[in-house]
């Protein structure tokens, strides 16, 4: 019976796939400069109304912050407040463009609309921004939000776009601090136990420093249970440098080939043993 309730958890071709795409770059991309409207950008200034609702920025973060029925239930503001360089849901939102990327960074105004939107999305999963460094911790509401941040599964895509626009629009840093606390939260305190899946999935790996998402992956897997069901790596350092008697370094987990098999090891020579 035990077994089935901790059914080893698969990796997703898929999710691999698509946060390789957006670590790199979007290689083979065609960025379509010419398609420049900036929509994106005059609607964080103020502007323009997010389509198809017809709101303007200034009305989502004054009037929707802490209505959490109109967050949860409304899925077209997403998109807009956390744009990307894909197509998402809302097919009236665009994607951002490398040229829109660049203008965004420069606007104040905008960057400082997003951060009120980062903040807003923040506490209604139960969670503040408590430095200008993205350092951030429960929030007073969290017990009620957590429990439902716990059972509604939809909202871990909108955190993994909320992480993936983080990096866009120059908030990289902003990643590591979010994801340690929640994989502390699923793992070490158990407040959201359904999320880990999506975190080590997703989130890790909207990471693009590779020695932030090992960080991030050996922490996680400290606090696995159980720790044979731990599948994303990274392999567990070899402990002595003189035990050759093995071809492969021993590792405890089973890692599939997409896993990160695209990324070399900057820091060990290459020993062949």
């Amino acid at each position: 019976d035990g077994a089935e309730l901790t059914a080893k958890p698969k990796r997703s071709f898929y999710a691999a796939r698509d946060l390789y795409k957006y670590r790199h770059q979007y290689p083979n991309f065609k960025d379509l400069r010419y398609q420049n409207d900036l929509c994106n950008l005059r609607f964080y200034k103020n502007k323009i109304p997010f389509k198809p609702d017809g709101v303007y920025i200034e009305e989502v973060l004054n009037k929707w912050k802490g209505d959490y029925e109109k967050l949860e239930h409304n899925h077209t503001y997403i998109q807009w407040l956390f744009p990307l360089r894909e197509q998402g849901l809302n097919f009236y939102a665009k994607e951002l463009t490398t040229y829109e990327i660049e203008e965004f960074k420069k606007t104040k105004e905008a960057i400082r609309r997003f951060l009120l939107a980062y903040k807003m999305m923040l506490e209604f999963f139960g969670i503040k921004l408590i430095d200008k460094t993205g350092n951030v911790a429960r929030a007073a509401n969290w017990q009620e939000r957590f429990q439902h941040l716990n059972e509604s599964q939809h909202n871990y895509l909108r955190i993994t776009r909320i992480l993936k626009s983080l990096g866009e629009l120059g908030y990289e840093s902003f990643k590591s601090p979010l994801v340690k606390f929640i994989l502390h939260e699923a793992l070490v305190e158990d407040t959201i136990p359904n999320i880990k899946q999506s975190a080590l999935e997703y989130f890790v790996y909207t990471i693009r420093d590779r020695r932030e998402r090992r960080k991030l992956l050996r922490f996680a897997q400290q606090h696995y249970t159980p720790s044979e069901h731990f599948i994303w790596g990274p392999p567990r350092r070899q402990k002595s440098e003189g035990s050759k008697a093995s071809k492969k370094p021993a590792s405890p987990v089973s890692i599939p080939n997409s896993h990160i098999s695209k990324h070399k090891k900057p820091k060990e020579p290459k020993n062949t043993s």
